[in-house]
């Protein structure tokens, strides 16, 4: 009789499993199919890889500067954040973040300085061999302009930036940066 009972007991059991089994697989069926990009995450994105052309070690003329600055583009967060750690050569350094925002398809940045100064990037547009990047600021009198913000590829070992500002809602622009980038030999 004991043998019986452990006999029914074990069929009850591989009934419970493999209702549990059917009701898993059911479960995992039943959710929606992942894109590349959340499976792949941003390394499998095209749209999040599409300034790569920049990543690097560079060094950073700056017309009329008798000093040379420095910059270098790295990756973070899986590959979903563009980081560049410039310099002047003369005190002036910053901090850049930029990044491809699936949920929204845009690009956005964040400009930071120690000196205080931070500009935010709200509208960005980037293909593979150019960056564009759009924001509004305030002065230090309170004063509104927009600045753009250009990242152009020239060549495998050079890329050009140009910042420029309008304070008059984008009719005109006036440079207050421009720096070509030329890739450091190792």
């Amino acid at each position: 009789m004991k043998s019986d009972s452990a006999a029914r007991k074990m069929r009850a059991f591989r009934r419970i499993f493999l209702l549990l089994a059917i009701t898993v697989w059911l479960e995992i069926a039943a959710q929606p199919a992942h894109s590349a990009t959340a499976t792949g995450g941003c390394s499998a994105s095209v749209e999040s890889r599409q300034l790569d052309y920049w990543l690097g070690e560079w060094s950073v003329a700056n017309p009329g500067s008798s000093v040379g600055g420095t910059s270098r583009i790295s990756l973070s967060l899986d590959k979903c954040l563009f980081v560049e750690r410039w310099g002047n050569g003369k005190g002036h350094a910053g901090e850049n973040v930029l990044a491809y925002s699936s949920d929204d398809k845009t690009w956005r940045a964040l400009f930071a300085d120690n000196e205080g100064r931070v500009h935010i990037f709200t509208d960005g547009t980037v293909t593979s061999g150019s960056a564009e990047f759009h924001g509004p600021s305030r002065g230090p009198d309170g004063e509104s302009f927009l600045n753009r913000v250009k990242i152009v590829r020239v060549s495998a070992d050079k890329v050009q930036q140009i910042w420029e500002k309008s304070t008059d809602n984008g009719a005109t622009w006036k440079v207050v940066f421009s720096g070509e980038y030329s890739r450091k030999t190792q």
